[in-house]
């Protein structure tokens, strides 16, 4: 299969998902464009480095998380992650059912999306990871470190998220 057809290929496959990495490290639709385009021409000019070591999706999503760091002008601790409110996979991470009700969920999601932002950015890489439905496996490869790891830390940035939101 020629590069083209195989990049053309990926981004179909991937392009809502490379979206929804930009949506969650800018708020700014344009520069969410802009970002979007930044990481389609980082896998084109990686495409054929690409070893087979990893998923394609897995690498894919490599490829959008640095560049969407890089592309945030290496000011990690000012980055915002903004997660969106429809997102169902934020209950997850608090593991609890009592947010069903309408004016306590707004709340909790205000407030979740505040100590979100508080995260260190490679705590922030995780849960954008996680929100997306990655496997423990994939998030470790993903972002270098064993799956081991990115289970502790996953759970401490759940267990800290609970008791900032107790709070």
């Amino acid at each position: 299969m020629k590069k083209e057809e195989q990049f053309n290929r990926l981004v179909e496959d991937n392009k809502e998902r490379i979206k929804r990495i930009c949506s969650y490290y800018n708020s700014n639709t344009y520069d969410q464009e802009d970002m979007f385009q930044e990481i389609l021409v980082n896998i084109w000019k990686s495409l054929d480095s690409f070893r087979g070591d990893s998923s394609i999706n897995t690498w894919i999503y490599r490829v959008a998380i640095n560049t969407s760091l890089s592309y945030t002008d290496k000011a990690y601790k000012q980055m915002k992650m903004i997660v969106p409110a429809n997102n169902y996979l934020l209950n997850s991470l608090l593991d609890d059912e009592s947010l069903e009700a309408k004016k306590l969920q707004e709340q909790q999601l205000e407030n979740l999306q505040k100590e979100l932002n508080l995260l260190s950015v490679i705590d922030k890489a995780l849960i954008s990871l996680l929100l997306e439905g990655l496997s423990m496996n994939e998030i470790a490869n993903v972002i270098g470190i064993t799956e081991s790891n990115v289970k502790v830390k996953i759970h401490r940035i759940k267990a800290q998220l609970k008791t900032k939101l107790k709070e």
